[in-house]
């Protein structure tokens, strides 16, 4: 096994430069599909071989339920630095499941109390609420994906802009932005070498969806107007995995881009670039994550079978 169980740890430092990159240089979906996968893989491998490191750890602890042989000296010598590393690992797996359920319950919470505020109102896909506090955002889920917005909100926006609110928030049902923000989260929360990832995806769905309001209202000046507006009235989403118009994300960056040319739609970068170095570089570290979790997990149920007896 040697130190490959430990590479997953830390070969998301090999994200960092492509998660600056491709919030300025890639087109928005693609930077959104890619780093989100990235962070889910690294996430997964890293947690991988938390486990693994758990086990030798727990085999040591007296009153353990393990098998005797798991704490044999040949498992724990497949496993450098087992004494501090695997009993180490034990917390540190034990904080990574609670915060991720923790991420988990809160956005599920959230979800379900909004599905509840909005049970006596029409069941049309734009629910309009007669609140002062000025917000907005898309509700994925229920009997059917809904727009959210307030009166305070719509009152604040011209005509023109209103219709890039509604188109940026049906882009984001559309395109179940949801999912990434989530899953990005869940990343970060996982390993936290992962947090640039995750922050970059925020961006990264938010100027998706700015792109594809665009397209539909044939204006990028009024979806930046919008964007301002909302940006200086608006409290935001009432949970970070909820998209909406005004958060999260840088939002001068997000009128700076729409004021300027409409960026090209390409799928992958080219390798004589900063951006596709940095993408490369990225796409190899993930590969090499998930070939050393393997290998680890691997080795391990070999040893450990080896080390049990029949």
């Amino acid at each position: 096994m040697g130190v490959f169980v430990f590479l997953p740890l830390v070969l998301p430092l090999t994200a960092w430069p492509i998660a600056r990159l491709a919030e300025q240089r890639l087109y928005p979906r693609t930077a959104t599909r890619l780093l989100t996968g990235l962070a889910v893989v690294m996430a997964v491998c890293s947690t991988v071989c938390l486990g693994l490191l758990m086990v030798v750890g727990t085999a040591q602890l007296p009153g353990n339920p393990l098998p005797d042989g798991w704490s044999d000296p040949e498992v724990r010598a497949a496993v450098p630095y087992d004494e501090i590393a695997g009993k180490l690992a034990i917390p540190a797996l034990l904080a990574v499941l609670l915060v991720c359920v923790r991420t988990l319950w809160r956005h599920g919470r959230v979800r379900h109390r909004a599905h509840l505020a909005l049970a006596d109102l029409p069941g049309t896909e734009v629910a309009v609420l007669p609140d002062e506090v000025p917000y907005a955002y898309a509700l994925p889920g229920g009997k059917r994906d809904r727009v959210v917005v307030t009166t305070a909100l719509l009152s604040c926006l011209e005509p023109a802009e209103r219709r890039a609110l509604f188109a940026h928030e049906r882009a984001h049902l559309a395109a179940r932005h949801h999912r990434f923000l989530l899953a990005a989260q869940l990343a970060a929360r996982a390993n936290p070498f992962l947090r640039p990832l995750c922050t970059a995806v925020s961006y990264t769905a938010e100027r998706w969806a700015d792109e594809e309001a665009a397209q539909v209202v044939g204006s990028r000046r009024a979806v930046a107007c919008a964007i301002g507006k909302a940006a200086l009235v608006s409290r935001g989403t009432p949970v970070s995995t909820l998209a909406g118009l005004a958060a999260p994300g840088p939002v001068p960056r997000r009128v700076a881009a729409l004021l300027g040319p409409a960026p090209v739609p390409r799928t992958w970068p080219s390798v004589f670039t900063s951006v596709g170095l940095a993408a490369w570089g990225a796409a190899a570290g993930t590969a090499v994550s998930a070939l050393s979790s393997a290998n680890s997990a691997v080795t391990m149920v070999l040893i450990l079978r080896a080390a049990t007896p029949l």
